[in-house]
């Protein structure tokens, strides 16, 4: 069960916990209110699917050979030989058909829209890493992740709620999706010299490490214009994260390698204290 922990990731689950609390958060002044059984259908699916995510990243990473004994970050099950690939990629599929029975309720409530979002959720887990043009392995994983994690989560929990999608949820999706591009840059930024072995082409690869510091300034600070263009004095009560936001560029700036696994803990607190910050100010 240990292993299966470290291989599901937990301290990444933030990335589809947070804007499911925004989506939802959001949906509660609509006049359809906050519906409790879309919300944990929401929640266990994106939940599952983020753990999915996960287990075939785990599995896909080995086989091509981006994660190796000299990985700076944190261990890797099936690189460490700690489980299978095949029984971490079983897994995977296990939590897939798990979100499918979560999803086939808002599917029921939402119609069509709620059936695409599903459709695509599924597929993009696994060609996040997988498949004959893996996202991560073309420099398109923030792209990935600014959509998935932000604009489809926080927008398709907010439609599955209020059957409407309104800019402000849109905004607060790209609010979302900018702290959870945080984390994947860095994570990159750290794992940028096993990637150029593998053949990983991500952004830092692509265009350096210079433009992918500028990028974690960029996604760091988003969150907060995003949230001031929804217009709605309460959801400002989100400054408070800011300190913890100018700690993240700060300590970016100065790390490398090994040392930016502490950046990731801080960002990660970024993202929790934005998304809980986010959820009391909508309420006035």
């Amino acid at each position: 069960m240990k292993n299966w922990l470290l291989a599901a990731r937990p301290k990444t689950l933030s990335a589809a916990v947070v804007p499911v609390l925004m989506g939802s958060a959001l949906a509660a002044h609509e006049p359809a209110a906050i519906t409790w059984w879309v919300f944990f259908c929401a929640l266990f699916g994106a939940v599952l699917i983020q753990i999915a995510t996960n287990f075939i990243n785990d599995a896909l990473d080995f086989k091509k050979g981006a994660d190796t004994s000299e990985r700076l970050g944190p261990i890797r099950v099936t690189q460490a030989g700690l489980i299978s690939p095949s029984a971490v990629m079983t897994a995977a599929w296990i939590c897939l058909a798990g979100a499918v029975l979560c999803g086939m309720p808002l599917i029921y409530r939402g119609g069509w829209p709620m059936l695409i979002i599903g459709l695509a959720s599924i597929v993009a887990a696994y060609a996040y890493t997988g498949g004959p043009y893996p996202l991560a392995y073309r420099g398109l994983g923030d792209i990935f992740v600014v959509i998935f994690f932000g604009l489809v989560a926080v927008g398709g929990t907010f439609y599955a709620h209020s059957l409407q999608l309104t800019p402000g949820a849109l905004l607060a999706g790209f609010a979302a999706g900018s702290l959870a591009t945080v984390l994947l840059v860095i994570n990159n930024l750290r794992d940028v010299e096993g990637d150029r072995r593998s053949d990983k082409r991500t952004t830092v690869v692509r265009f350096g490490e210079r433009f992918a510091r500028a990028e974690i300034v960029f996604f760091t600070v988003a969150p907060f214009v995003a949230v001031a263009m929804i217009g709605r004095l309460g959801l400002l009560v989100t400054l408070v994260a800011l300190p913890l936001a100018i700690a993240v560029i700060v300590r970016v700036m100065r790390s490398r390698g090994a040392e930016l696994n502490r950046c990731l803990g801080l960002a990660g607190a970024m993202q929790w204290a934005f998304g809980l910050l986010f959820v009391i100010g909508s309420m006035f």
